[in-house]
């Protein structure tokens, strides 16, 4: 009989386990090997092309108490596009070699799995094009909850990746778009992207009055926020119209916020929070964002500006957090 010593631990077979980027501290990231996932019933298996980091993934690399390490591998990632390679016996609609975008929650990683309800097809024109279907739907969803029509006025304060997004889709909808941002390689991309006037975000109430100017005194109908700061969104209530729509897309993730509730009830603001929490919806604006991009509305693979291997997500990482001139979005991806 061998002993506990001579007894030989099987080495999983190569098709058994797949490479996970795990967060195994703060602002720590390490591939690590995990078992492959299998789909139940009612899911699927993606082999990940690619996955974006989101401003939301950052806490969770740098750290809060409320967090605990190591986090599960793969996690947080929810950008993530691929092709179908394994279907569960009751999926129906999609297919092995599908190319999908799709809501997952561990795209961090070689492969995930998720409710066949959760993904959408993504045709073939867009083969070879990186497409982070979560946050272009996110675009497509803010967009359509802003109301813009042509001819109005829209102030986009913060032009990261979403709010450059914003600038294509106010702009093709036939806004005149008032673009802020701190930003210097910011300008001339949002002048690029179609936005009318460019203002710095610096000096609060020099941007009111600028704004204030360019609009005879009425200011805009929509103002968008997209930074998830407290003083951009004290600025936007300044910048929007009586009987306006202030737009709140920032991610506010950091603290309370405090609001100027005599103006918004002065000018009478129909303030929307257009964050989705209904995936289906989500899916919604996927599908929204498919169709814009197929017929020009949108074109974000410009604003792809950092794409890493997968293995070098701790890298992705930092420049994310370091926000330097030139940076909009981060994506990982998955090589043979």
């Amino acid at each position: 009989m061998e002993s506990a010593i001579d007894e030989k631990i099987p080495t999983p077979s190569p098709a058994s386990v797949m490479d996970a980027m795990e967060i195994t501290a703060p602002k720590t990231v390490t591939v690590k090997q995990v078992p492959l996932p299998e789909p139940a019933p009612d899911e699927v298996r993606i082999k990940m092309e690619g996955c974006g980091l989101c401003a939301s993934n950052l806490p969770m690399w740098e750290g809060r108490e409320w967090f605990t390490y190591p986090v599960e591998a793969g996690k947080p990632g929810h950008e993530g596009w691929g092709r179908i390679d394994a279907v569960g016996k009751d999926v129906t609609g999609f297919a092995k070699g599908d190319r999908v975008a799709a809501i997952t929650f561990n795209a961090f990683a070689e492969y995930d799995i998720t409710q066949a309800s959760n993904l959408i097809k993504l045709p073939s024109e867009l083969d070879g094009i990186p497409f982070p279907g979560e946050p272009l739907g996110c675009a497509m969803n803010i967009f359509n909850r802003s109301d813009i029509q042509a001819g109005q006025t829209v102030a986009i304060i913060g032009i990261g990746f979403l709010g450059a997004m914003l600038v294509q889709l106010a702009h093709q909808a036939g806004a005149k778009v008032i673009a802020l941002t701190r930003k210097h390689s910011a300008i001339e991309l949002a002048q690029q992207l179609g936005a009318d006037e460019i203002i710095p975000l610096d000096d609060h109430w020099q941007i009111i009055e600028k704004v204030k100017q360019l609009t005879n005194g009425n200011f805009c109908e929509r103002v968008i926020e997209a930074t998830g700061k407290q003083w951009p969104l004290d600025l936007a209530a300044e910048l929007t119209a009586i009987r306006g729509k202030l737009i709140i897309a920032g991610y506010h993730q950091d603290g309370l916020r405090q609001v100027n509730m005599q103006l918004w009830n002065w000018r009478g603001l129909d303030v929307i929070n257009a964050h989705e929490r209904d995936p289906k919806e989500y899916l919604k604006g996927m599908r929204n964002a498919v169709e814009a991009v197929q017929e020009g509305r949108l074109s974000p693979e410009r604003l792809f500006t950092h794409i890493f291997p997968a293995k070098d997500l701790q890298k992705a990482f930092e420049i994310h957090d370091q926000n330097p001139e030139g940076f909009m979005k981060a994506l990982i991806t998955f090589n043979d």
